[in-house]
């Protein structure tokens, strides 16, 4: 299993930031911190030694993802990549992602068995549906899926309609569980908004649903393409049906399917 390392001056907030990691990936993946030094008095600061244990205690041959917050963060992972072998160095890597967004994206991409230059693509993308939503991404650039579309162009795509119904929409944590439960899958997945319009998006990459900005109401449709397309389909109507996992709120009335709705 890939590893990711948080490395912060601030322990609270590198604890803060793996918390939230490993909660979005449900315990799947190992997740190291080196943060803070050893001074009561000036505890803020980062040790290359501390970076050097972190990623040993998470460092596999599929690979390590080191994410990090200010200058002098990345002078003590870098200098912490001396301490490993030629062999080891070529399997860890330093990312630039926003180190909240960034660890979020890498850990949901690696629990759903990503390789490391996907892992590495979904955290460098972790400010996407953030640009999005704000207006200031009009043309997102998405990891591609050519190679998926390739091999999937002589067979059949069936598509289904579902209402997202759980009260705060596809937010962190059902996206997290959506894009795990497509990603068991070899079918291309691909997801829409209906109901705003969305263009369809890969439904294994927690960034590109994320821009869908699914409310409580609003209508997806799913397709996907492969050998296994019934079964994908079913699993997500599944956990769609099942609100997330989350408490059942009512849809308002304004938003209850008409009888000519394409449920």
């Amino acid at each position: 299993m890939i590893g990711i390392v948080i490395v912060s001056h601030s322990k609270q907030l590198a604890e803060g930031v793996r918390e939230l990691a490993a909660q979005m990936a449900q315990g799947k993946v190992p997740l190291a911190v080196a943060a803070g030094i050893d001074d009561p008095e000036n505890p803020l600061g980062t040790d290359a030694m501390q970076v050097y244990e972190a990623i040993a205690s998470v460092y596999s041959d599929e690979g390590v993802v080191i994410l990090m917050d200010l200058g002098s963060a990345l002078m003590s992972a870098e200098m912490a990549l001396e301490f490993l072998t030629t062999e080891q160095q070529q399997k860890v890597h330093l990312c630039e992602a926003p180190l909240v967004e960034g660890a979020v994206a890498a850990a949901v991409a690696a629990a759903s068995g990503s390789n490391i230059q996907q892992v590495m693509a979904e955290a460098r993308g972790a400010l996407t549906a953030k640009a999005t939503q704000l207006g200031v991404n009009t043309s997102p650039s998405f990891v591609s899926s050519q190679e998926q579309t390739t091999n999937n162009q002589e067979q059949t795509t069936k598509e289904i309609h579902l209402t997202i119904r759980n009260r705060l929409g596809l937010h962190a944590r059902p996206a997290a569980k959506f894009v795990s439960t497509a990603a068991r899958f070899q079918s291309q997945i691909l997801v829409s908004n209906l109901t705003i319009g969305t263009a369809a998006v890969r439904a294994d990459s927690i960034n590109q649903v994320a821009t869908l900005v699914a409310r409580q109401g609003h209508k997806l449709a799913i397709a996907a393409t492969g050998v296994d397309a019934d079964e994908a389909l079913s699993a997500l109507q599944a956990l769609i049906d099942s609100n997330f996992g989350e408490q059942e709120t009512p849809l308002p009335h304004s938003l209850l399917p008409t009888p000519y709705s394409l449920l």
